[in-house]
């Protein structure tokens, strides 16, 4: 990234990069940003952007021969392509030779580095991994937007924004934008404005519906599993979420016994730093035999479904209903 953040103050550009990883709202950015430093603004005639698996390679390419139209280079821009998981032999040849004209931007979600085209872009360009980014940068991040907006906000209140809306800096961004214009007028902003506007995200939903079973709460448990459903949240991704709520307890209860600090919890399970301790509090109500236990039942839930035995909704009901009564 700082390799990236350099080129884009100086001015001078690799032939080709490659962006990629889960962090949609950094690659749209840097996408954007690359693009702008490419091209003059307003330059139809030298840009073009291919999306989807469908992209032509042979089409790519006989674009990237055409000199560009009165300026320096022609930039071509692919997304979610696939190219980076699959054969891509052709192309990988020709960026080893391609006119200096030209330049690439890839962006992608997944890739092989095995491949022929990861490694011909290693050699001629740039790769940047755009990951999810840890709990302390997404808190700085929060931070420097709300002091940008001439507001305040405490660190403990920026760690409850982040536990309700999640790790995702699209969905972070927007949840902000909702909390600047709900707070219009006031100078800071208290949990109290979070709750009143912000939308929790889904996992934090699932998070709330395993308390409920862990303190057998059916009726909640069953009335968080109801509000997803209207949510238009299907069974079996709840099904999925829940299972991985639970094999995260596990985790952390298997690394707290261990004598694993919170540090190493979170890099190791993947959860935010900040967000450690409330998963060991919720651990701490089950115990490990039977969260493997759970783990077991929410495969087989999954397998009953899938061979037409249990219709979905009411499979995952069945399995809230049995560990919250």
């Amino acid at each position: 990234m700082k390799s990236l953040n350099e080129d884009l103050k100086t001015g001078q550009f690799k032939q080709v990069y490659l962006l990629y990883g889960e962090e949609s709202y950094l690659k749209k950015q840097y996408k954007d940003r690359l693009s702008k430093a490419m091209l003059p603004e307003g330059d139809t005639m030298n840009y073009a952007y291919y999306e989807g698996k469908g992209t032509d390679v042979r089409q790519v390419i006989d674009l990237a021969e055409t000199i560009p139209f009165f300026a320096p280079r022609r930039l071509i821009v692919m997304e979610d392509t696939g190219f980076f998981k699959g054969a891509s032999p052709e192309l990988a040849e020709y960026i080893r030779s391609m006119p200096e004209t030209t330049c690439f931007l890839f962006v992608e979600s997944e890739v092989d580095k095995r491949g022929k085209l990861y490694k011909a872009v290693k050699e001629k360009g740039r790769i940047v991994e755009m990951a999810r980014q840890d709990g302390s940068t997404l808190q700085k991040w929060v931070l420097s937007m709300v002091k940008k907006e001439g507001r305040q906000i405490t660190q403990s209140t920026v760690r409850y924004f982040l536990t309700k809306v999640g790790e995702d800096m699209e969905n972070i961004h927007g949840e902000l934008e909702k909390l600047f214009c709900y707070t219009l007028g006031k100078q800071e902003i208290t949990i109290h404005d979070i709750e009143e506007i912000c939308t929790t995200h889904i996992d934090n939903k699932i998070f709330d519906m395993v308390n409920a079973v862990a303190d057998q709460k059916q009726k909640q448990a069953l009335m968080y599993y109801y509000d997803l459903l209207a949510l238009k949240e299907p069974p079996m991704r709840i099904l999925f979420l829940m299972t991985r709520q639970f094999r995260i307890l596990l985790e952390v209860s298997e690394m707290n016994r261990r004598g694993y600090g919170k540090k190493e919890i979170s890099e190791n399970v993947k959860v935010p730093p900040f967000a450690v301790g409330r998963y060991l509090a919720q651990a701490q109500k089950f115990s490990p035999s039977s969260l493997r236990q759970i783990l077991e039942d929410c495969a087989s839930t999954e397998e009953e479904v899938k061979t037409g035995r249990l219709a979905d909704t009411m499979a995952v009901e069945l399995l809230i209903v049995q560990y919250s009564s």
